[in-house]
């Protein structure tokens, strides 16, 4: 994956950090940002007292467009006075239309970062996480609080399940595969009689970063009765790993959010920068 653009969102109220953070991985791989500045719609009224109460309504949509102008401005001023090469675009969306605007919008750049602020946001992160992986057909970085992003992690985790969505993550990371120091392909509790793994897990994938010149180890870990997510988390702080790479919602989003999953595990409580595609 060549990176040359990469798309960064903000809300009315959150993301300054995000932004800042953007700038600078930008500014140090001499990449383009664009920047979504997203105001999510209030809900219309509805029940006995619909009528009474529209006014009301129509006023506070007015109230956030006029934020949404404002908050657009700053950012684009701040945008500016970094000196980097950006956009700015703004959208005034209904809450059941930002996944498709997020998704729209991404598919114009390489890669969507979403940073501690939004994933510290309930609303914000779960629409910019959906609209990436499911509308944009680009990868998702997310990094957590306490973390600086980079294009070029020393230390890289591939959370590797045979998956078409896990050889899909391995494809957009290439790059970072190739010029990182280590690599560790992890599986748990591989199954040696499935026919997506083959009779050695792993090999496959492997012998496909070693013609890529990536220095790759894969590791094989029980689980020991744990849950999958919790056993790729603590590999990734055992071998201090710099980036995980993986497949997102191999299972329906529905499934994941019912049942749970390892991609509903990883991305509530991420402890590492993730790479995810789908």
């Amino acid at each position: 994956m060549s990176i040359k653009t990469i798309m960064c969102v903000v809300g009315l109220k959150v993301g300054d950090h995000d932004l800042q953070s953007a700038i600078n991985l930008c500014n140090e791989n001499n990449v383009r940002l664009s920047i979504l500045v997203l105001a999510i719609a209030s809900p219309p009224p509805i029940g006995d007292y619909t009528s009474t109460i529209s006014d009301i309504w129509l006023e506070e949509r007015e109230r956030e467009i006029h934020k949404l102008e404002k908050r657009t401005a700053s950012v684009a001023k701040l945008v500016e006075t970094a000196g980097i090469s950006a956009s700015v675009h703004s959208k005034y969306v209904e809450f059941a239309s930002a996944i498709e605007e997020i998704g729209r919008c991404g598919r114009y750049s390489d890669l969507i970062l979403i940073g501690s602020d939004a994933l510290n946001s309930k609303t914000l992160k779960s629409k910019i996480i959906e609209g990436a992986l499911f509308e944009s057909t680009r990868p998702l970085l997310m990094i957590p609080t306490g973390h600086i992003p980079t294009l070029t992690p020393k230390r890289i985790l591939v959370a590797w399940d045979s998956r078409p969505e896990a050889a899909r993550a391995v494809r957009e990371a290439l790059d970072m595969l190739v010029a990182a120091d280590e690599v560790h392909v992890t599986i748990v509790d591989p199954d040696t009689g499935s026919t997506m793994n083959g009779p050695e897990p792993g090999a496959d994938i492997g012998a496909y970063l070693a013609h890529h010149g990536v220095k790759v180890t894969v590791d094989r870990l029980p689980s020991g009765g744990d849950e999958i997510a919790n056993i790729i988390k603590q590999h990734a702080v055992d071998m201090a790993a710099d980036l995980v790479v993986m497949g997102g919602y191999g299972h329906s989003r529905l499934r994941e959010r019912v049942f749970g999953g390892v991609t509903k595990s990883i991305i509530d409580s991420p402890t590492v920068p993730i790479l995810m595609a789908r």
